[in-house]
């Protein structure tokens, strides 16, 4: 006789669950709880295979007993990532609550079909451990697919469908292929890409039912309406808007572009009242501020109350250790909703299939014509030899469709960013999106889907949230994780460890801690053994930064030029100049790469271990190949004429500068275009202190001395050679980009014209003091307020010419601290700085400034167009009451985005910070690449992420073969420490980031490379504290 201790529990029960409390999913054989008495209803639910079943339960019975039912008759046991959803009585679609009697919800069950479908939609699919769950899940994404719900690009839309196909049919086959496509419908514009998921479907060969789940769910979850319901809202503004909730937090899209995330650690309440959806934030410790509430209008409370219970369930489902305890019912009235989430946690439902044994659970595949190994458990040995193997073919995934990209991308974005990236408030600036880009433009990766994190600690050779400026929270999740990489080799098994155990790949630099990849004391151990000299990681910052020149060329040589080819806007002698002064450059580093790629591993001896050679240097490699550059002189001297033409070719042509702004859109140009056209000038400058580094390294006797000292004499003969174009070409480049940030200004790159400094600055006016931001050039001051277009320009307010001008200190006077007033020849203006030292710095450039402007010839510049320069802005009238409106828009919860929404400028004014020409100048010296683990205030892992700092900005990849970033974080404003003890941060050459609440913690393989982290970065920081040049030319 079996004793009742030995009988056979339910995971609830096993798990320590109340009998009474929230669902049990039951184990495969297991019958389901005894129904209540009472007679017996029939209900239908429609399965994700698109079969009806029809299932018996008692009229009292609550609704977890016919979940548990459908769960039995799946045999499936991680059945609390499902639910049960209806249309009520109000044509609304909501889910079966399983604490209620069902009959109380479901009025007509006659006439009531409901749909078993996922409800809660995990960051990463590997946290499934059944082949069953997954195969449900590849049935929820064909279904969203082929429904439009899961909105994606062609090329990602294509390469899923293909994985579903092959699933369905197996390998490919022309005729049968083709037919199965003519009578399956599963995209709503399927025909259009059929060629395309042809050529995917050939690149399967050989792949199981299984592995195309696994590769299907691979793919989806990186796209930014993976799990996304959009439940339409409006903010304060009346802007149309749609919320959503995920496993990171609430998000806020606009159309189906992410323009703003909540995540639940900031989240203090979520509440509802009437149609108003209300999110309250926790207060900023650090700033000392106030509760922030968010509001957004519904349709109707039936919808808030919807979306609050959903959001109840997902913020439980994925943040607690165990299913919330029922409230004590109250003795006299009761306040608010009783509502709380019921079943298993994520984490109740982890540590159950950790402790238990697996069991083989077989199913039938229904529209499956190949058989497959159904009870095939994710542990075992054929599973690991088989099912997460890499795609042929990675997507560029996350990216939104043609008709609905705005100029932004987040949070995300950062975030992944995610962006991407991002990606909480975390502050990573979105990514934008290129409205009309063409997907087949993106070169194609052959490493990134969802790679395995390489064991060694930032191997060289391994492929590898930010603050939007005003710090409102957005999230990227990008692309196929490494986004169009470009890749030779090939990788292992997918998402395993070197033990064989299935991780958590990166999803998104983004992702809270639940999606990190966690690097413990043995990756330590590993990267130790790499060689620990100096020399070795001087060298090493040459290839990481090789790396990224050489994919800032192929956005010219490649991305620019196969859009500029297909353009007739474009003169051809421009394509042809372009084409003639870049590819040669290209190739030429091409090869460069390949040598320094195969010193370093010698180097470390991964590779070439039988030869026998002092390879523990580089500047043979220098000197061979900066001599071989040197040849290419004629063709960098042409990249100055290349920048002219290509301005020329815009003023021109409407569309060729339409055709250039559409390309800057694209994600793979994370830059200004025109800051790509000077790259291999800058380039030169890298190349000369990486060699100065090595020198200062080196002692004389040294065998690598000689070949160093004779490189830096060859690249220092060629900078000087090129330092009038560069830095002539380097304040056209910024006037051009100031140009496009401006509207209401003529002619603002002509001959003679200096950028010098750009930033905020308060006006004291009638109103009091507001916002302003302020360009100086040599010529002429221009203050401007942010305007409300959809492309984020700054409108011109009025201009001061510098000629005759006088500044004095005025914070006496005015009683305003660190105000300045400018006495000009029409009429004075009274300006406050943020701090002493922003106030500093601006009288001393606008004191040189009038200095400049004494010794041209030309008093009276004119930068204002015809029609600002006739009408004279009132200083209190109705031009400074239009702007103090745009100022109080600016500062809305939601952040109107635009295609310019990332620039320097913005992140200027709303960072209320300033930047000069020398800073910028500064940052093209201070370019830095490479590896790097990240980790958040709250969070216990470390994310592995390749990183990029250039243009005041970090920028974040999951592997250097991505072709753009998944998120960025614009550092102007933040600053760079070292972490005390009291965080708990017990790592080597950790450096943290931080900006008023945004915390982040980076950690460097060695010294030296957190040294020069700590310098590039502090470069954009603390632009106050550092000593610059007097002038630019003290630069070269």
């Amino acid at each position: 006789m079996v004793e009742p201790a030995d009988r056979p529990s339910t995971a609830g029960q096993r798990l320590g669950a109340p009998e009474s409390f929230g669902v049990s999913t039951l184990e495969p054989g297991l019958r389901p709880p005894a129904q209540p008495p009472g007679r017996l209803v029939s209900i239908r639910v429609q399965m994700l295979d698109d079969t009806q079943e029809v299932f018996q339960i008692s009229q009292r019975s609550p609704g977890k007993v016919l979940f548990d039912l459908v769960c039995v008759h799946l045999n499936l046991s991680e059945g609390d990532y499902f639910g049960l959803e209806y249309q009520d009585h109000r044509k609304m679609t909501v889910w079966l609550d399983l604490l209620k009697p069902t009959l109380k919800q479901i009025r007509r069950p006659k006439n009531t079909i409901l749909r078993f479908v996922v409800k809660f939609f995990p960051p990463d699919h590997t946290q499934l451990l059944e082949e069953l769950t997954r195969y449900l899940f590849a049935l929820q994404i064909k279904h969203d697919l082929a429904c439009g719900h899961l909105i994606c690009n062609d090329t990602s839309a294509a390469l899923m469908v293909s994985h579903i196909i092959q699933s369905e049919i197996g390998d490919f086959d022309e005729t049968q292929s083709w037919q199965h496509l003519l009578h399956n419908k599963y995209l709503p514009d399927q025909d259009a890409i059929r060629d395309k998921i042809t050529d995917c479907h050939r690149k399967h060969v050989g792949q199981t039912p299984a592995e195309s789940d696994y590769q299907l769910l691979e793919i989806a979850r990186r796209l930014e309406m993976y799990g996304v319901r959009l439940h339409p809202a409006k903010d304060r503004e009346g802007t149309k808007l749609s919320l959503a909730v995920a496993h990171i937090g609430v998000l806020v899209f606009q159309g189906y572009t992410k323009i703003n995330a909540f995540n639940w650690s900031k989240v203090r309440k979520l509440s509802f009242k009437r149609k108003r959806f209300l999110i309250k934030l926790r207060a900023d410790p650090a700033q000392n501020a106030h509760h922030d509430t968010l509001e957004f209008a519904m349709a109707s409370r039936d919808c808030c109350k919807i979306f609050w219970k959903i959001c109840v369930e997902y913020h439980a489902f994925f943040r607690l250790f165990e299913e919330p305890k029922p409230k004590p019912k109250p003795i006299l009235f009761t306040r608010g909703s009783s509502f709380r989430f019921s079943g298993r946690t994520q984490k109740q439902i982890i540590d159950y299939v950790k402790d238990s044994e697996l069991k083989k659970v077989p199913f039938e595949r229904k529209h499956s014509k190949i058989l497959s190994n159904s009870g095939m458990s994710p542990h075992s040995s054929s599973f690991r030899s088989q099912v997460p193997r890499e795609s042929a073919m990675s997507v560029q995934v996350a990216d939104q469709p043609d008709s609905t990209r705005l100029g932004q991308r987040a949070e995300c974005n950062g975030s992944e960013e995610p962006p991407a990236a991002t990606s909480t408030i975390n502050g990573f600036q979105d990514i934008p999106a290129a409205p009309g880009s063409d997907p087949t433009q993106s070169r194609q990766n052959h490493h990134g889907t969802g790679s395995a994190p390489d064991p060694q600690f930032l191997n060289p050779e391994s492929p590898g949230s930010e603050d939007s400026p005003e710090g409102s929270p957005h999230v990227v999740v990008n692309g196929s994780g490494s986004v169009n990489g470009r890749g030779t080799g090939s990788i292992g098994v997918l998402g395993q460890s070197p033990e064989g155990r299935l991780l958590s790949p990166l999803t998104s630099p983004l992702l809270t801690d639940a999606g990190c990849v966690r690097h413990d004391d043995e990756d330590e151990a590993r990267r130790k053994k790499f060689p620990t000299d100096k020399a070795y990681f001087i060298a090493k910052e040459l290839l990481t930064t090789e790396r990224t020149y050489l994919k800032d060329l192929q956005v010219i040589t490649e991305s620019f030029q196969n859009v500029a080819g297909k353009d007739e806007a474009f003169p051809d002698s421009v394509k042809n100049l372009i084409s003639a002064s870049y590819d040669p450059v290209y190739k030429f580093h091409q090869g460069f790469l390949k040598e320094v790629e195969q010193r370093l591993a010698q180097w470390e001896g991964r590779s070439n271990a039988h030869i026998k050679g002092d390879y523990q240097r580089i500047g043979d490699v220098l000197l061979k190949n900066i001599q071989g550059l040197r040849q290419l002189t004629v063709h960098l001297q042409k990249h100055s004429e290349c920048l002219v033409e290509l301005e020329r070719a815009c003023r021109s042509s409407r569309k060729a500068e339409a055709a250039c702004r559409d390309f800057e859109q694209q994600r793979v140009c994370y830059l200004p275009l025109n800051i790509f056209l000077l790259r291999p000038l800058h380039r030169l400058l890298h190349y000369k202190l990486i060699l100065e580094r090595l020198c200062k390294h080196y002692p004389p006797t040294h065998d690598d001395f000689r070949d160093c000292r004779a490189a830096l004499a060859d690249i220092s003969e060629m900078v000087l050679q090129l330092q009038g174009a560069m830095m002539k070409m380097e304040n056209f480049q910024k006037l051009l980009e100031l140009k496009k940030d401006l509207t209401g200004i003529d002619n603002l790159a002509i001959p003679g014209r200096e950028f010098i400094r750009l930033g905020c600055l308060s006006k004291l006016s009638g109103k009091g003091l507001q916002q302003r931001m302020f360009f100086l050039f040599s010529d002429s001051l221009v203050y401007t307020s942010r305007g409300m277009t959809t492309s984020n320009q700054f409108k011109v307010h009025g201009q001061l010419p510098l000629y005759g001008m006088t500044i004095r200190e005025s914070e006496e006077e005015w009683g305003v601290p660190h105000s300045f007033t400018l006495f000009g020849q029409r009429q004075s203006v009274v300006v406050a700085a943020s701090c002493e030292s922003e106030m500093e710095r601006w009288v001393e450039d606008i004191r040189m400034a009038i200095d400049l402007a004494e010794q041209t010839s030309s008093p009276n510049t004119d930068l204002l167009s015809t029609s600002l320069s006739d009408n004279k802005l009132s200083e209190d009238g109705g031009a400074e009451l239009e702007s103090e409106e745009e100022l109080c828009g600016s500062h809305s919860s939601l952040e109107r985005q635009g295609q310019r929404g990332n620039t320097t400028v913005h992140v200027c004014w709303h960072r209320n910070t300033s930047v000069s020409m020398v800073d910028f100048s500064v940052a093209v010296e201070n370019q830095l690449s490479g590896n790097l683990l990240r980790k958040f205030k709250n969070s216990n892992g470390w994310q592995k992420l390749w990183v990029v700092f250039t243009n005041f900005s970090l920028f974040f990849y999951k592997s250097h073969q991505d072709d753009y970033p998944l998120a960025s974080l614009p550092l102007l404003g933040y600053s760079v420490t070292v972490p005390s003890e009291s965080e708990s941060i017990h790592k080597d050459y950790v450096f943290k980031l931080h900006f008023k609440s945004h915390v982040y913690y980076f950690r460097s393989e060695s010294e030296y490379t957190f040294e020069r982290w700590m310098e590039v970065i502090r470069s954009a920081t603390c632009s106050a504290s550092r000593s610059v040049p007097s002038t630019r030319k003290d630069l070269y």
